[in-house]
């Protein structure tokens, strides 16, 4: 996945400081790879990073406007298109984290082609999967879980990977969110795989590797989450961790 870069970071009217956790996951662990933040009258929260205009972060070089933020349902407020239309006379690409997909919003859609910039949905996987084999494979996994969705699953497993690192210890975080993916450049977005497919899904993302190599696997949800844990389980099946 190329991921244009520096970013701009949407954070629209937040008010939560939950609702813009894609934002502050990049500003947390890639600030070198952002120059600051935007958001709109209202917004109460930040990243820490500079607040500045769009054109002020065109100006320092921002090639994607990133939308920092996120919701139930993951559907994009028609207030905030406006600034998706200025970041791309800006001369920006946008990075989308929500389920809803920006080509299908014809104002955005349109304005893009004309352009010539970049709507990159980046919790829409665009390989197709095969379903999981449950084959095992060479090479460590730990996955991270917990007992609910926002309890830090994804930056315990982000910590555990640079520690590891640092300690000369071959380990890769494998993102499975629209948050770890903006950090990392890559991973799969696994609660919009298809439900059949979420442990296959999992398999290619964590394939065989070295012995002693370590895939540390960002959990989703929780079995305990009535809504979520469907994601969660297929995690856990294709993962086919060695620690959780």
């Amino acid at each position: 996945m190329n991921l244009p870069s520096p970013y701009l970071l949407f954070i629209g009217n937040a008010t939560d400081p939950l609702s813009i956790k894609m934002a502050k996951s990049a500003a947390d662990w890639s600030p070198e790879m952002c120059v600051g933040e935007y958001s709109l009258p209202g917004c109460s929260v930040t990243t820490g990073l500079p607040a500045m205009t769009i054109e002020e972060g065109a100006q320092q070089g921002a090639k994607a406007f990133v939308l920092g933020f996120a919701n139930s349902g993951g559907v994009l407020d028609p207030s905030l298109v406006a600034s998706i239309i200025t970041a791309l006379e800006a001369g920006m690409d946008i990075i989308n984290g929500l389920h809803d997909k920006l080509a299908d919003i014809p104002e955005i859609a349109e304005k893009a082609q004309a352009l010539g910039r970049r709507l990159i949905d980046i919790r829409h996987p665009t390989t197709k999967f095969k379903t999981g084999t449950g084959v095992k494979r060479p090479g460590k996994r730990l996955l991270t879980v917990g007992t609910d969705c926002s309890v830090g699953k994804m930056y315990t497993t982000l910590s555990l990977a640079r520690g590891m690192q640092s300690q000369g210890i071959k380990a890769t975080f494998r993102a499975t969110g629209q948050s770890g993916i903006l950090v990392a450049g890559e991973g799969v977005a696994v609660d919009c795989v298809v439900s059949d497919f979420i442990s296959g899904s999992v398999e290619a993302l964590c394939p065989a590797n070295d012995d002693d190599h370590w895939d540390l696997i960002e959990g989703q949800g929780s079995l305990y989450h009535p809504a979520f844990a469907g994601v969660s389980l297929g995690l856990l099946h294709g993962s086919q961790p060695d620690a959780l």
